[in-house]
């Protein structure tokens, strides 16, 4: 059978290592798998699949009934040697995914990520509740969430702005940089190591783009694209339209993701619960075992509000963000055994 290629831009070899292959994924092989080559998702397209392999890039070649949209960047998947045939997708150890809301289907944002570089500006863009929604998003996916402030060099009081999303997490770590200076790499590089996966996500605008074209030591003209924004209102235009996967410099791998204008959060376990842990761990002192922290007496959080401890701010977004949880996540419904899975009952 004639071998199924697709031509790209040539590009240095590197190991299964470097690409980011572990025992997590080495313990997923069964007999007769040996042989299948090992890739992972590069870029996914609405009707293609192109890979990276230790040697190179290619064009995946599908099975009929395949839907792309089962796949996310930075997955592994095992792939036939000649012909180039997708074979199976190995399973994820992390996976980022952005609930469609209102009856949407959920979108795969990236898989096997480790570090999650959430980007914001210091400026009118900078908002602590859209922070959170991707906090939430890390916490709940297993990365580790670093929370990346840019365009410094134009704030006039840049430090107002970390000690705001310092407050947002407990141990959450604050980077601040210009992303066009060349110091961003070594600002970024303990999370970009041999063998690591970042994804960036944020705003359009924010610098994301810019950041990977750093990190991978690419130009402006060779890299990927980047706009300005509005000096308006601080928001940028689209320039990444798409997923895809990068090699960095320091050896790591970085994901780089289009703007999103909004984020809906939906099937989450434990995701809140880390980012609102003040709250969280106050309220088994209430009286109330269900308190609401609204109106029940003896209620530590309110307590908490009272003495400042806890700002209330905090208390309307934990409120409105487990409201939209718990409507956007499925329950199981019918006799055991023929469960199906509903979304609540949004009138109640």
């Amino acid at each position: 059978m004639q071998a199924f290629m697709s031509h790209f831009p040539a590009q240095p070899p590197v190991s299964e290592a470097i690409l980011g292959w572990s025992l997590y994924f080495e313990d997923q092989l069964v007999s007769g798998e040996r042989h299948l080559l090992r890739m992972r998702i590069a870029t996914v397209h609405r009707t293609k699949l192109i890979a990276r392999s230790p040697s190179g890039t290619v064009r995946l070649r599908l099975s009929d009934g395949t839907r792309t949209s089962g796949f996310a960047v930075g997955d592994w998947v095992l792939v036939a040697p000649e012909t180039h045939l997708l074979c199976r997708r190995l399973d994820r150890r992390t996976l980022l995914q952005r609930h469609g809301g209102g009856g949407h289907v959920t979108q795969l944002i990236a898989a096997n990520v480790d570090t999650l570089f959430i980007v914001t500006s210091c400026n009118e863009e900078f908002s602590p509740a859209r922070l959170e929604r991707y906090l939430a998003l890390a916490n709940d996916a297993g990365t580790t969430p670093v929370v990346v402030l840019t365009k410094i060099d134009r704030a006039t009081d840049a430090e107002s702005f970390r000690l705001q999303t310092e407050a947002l997490q407990r141990g959450l770590v604050v980077l601040m940089l210009n992303a066009t200076a060349p110091e961003a790499a070594q600002t970024l590089a303990p999370w970009c190591g041999v063998g690591q996966t970042a994804a960036f996500v944020g705003s359009s605008g924010v610098g994301k783009s810019t950041l990977l074209n750093t990190l991978a030591g690419k130009s402006a003209q060779d890299g990927q694209a980047t706009g300005p924004v509005r000096e308006t209102d601080a928001k940028g235009r689209h320039t990444t339209t798409s997923r895809s996967l990068h090699l960095t410099e320091t050896g790591g791998w970085v994901i780089d993701t289009p703007g999103m204008r909004s984020l809906n959060l939906g099937g989450l376990s434990t995701g809140l619960d880390e980012l609102f842990e003040e709250i969280v761990d106050l309220a088994p002192r209430c009286r109330f075992r269900d308190c609401t922290h609204a109106h029940e007496p003896g209620c530590a959080v309110r307590a908490a509000i009272e003495a400042k401890t806890v700002d209330p701010a905090r208390l309307d977004r934990w409120r409105k963000l487990c409201d939209e949880n718990r409507k956007n996540t499925a329950v199981g419904t019918g006799p055991r055994g023929k469960r199906v899975m509903k979304l609540p009952d949004k009138g109640r």
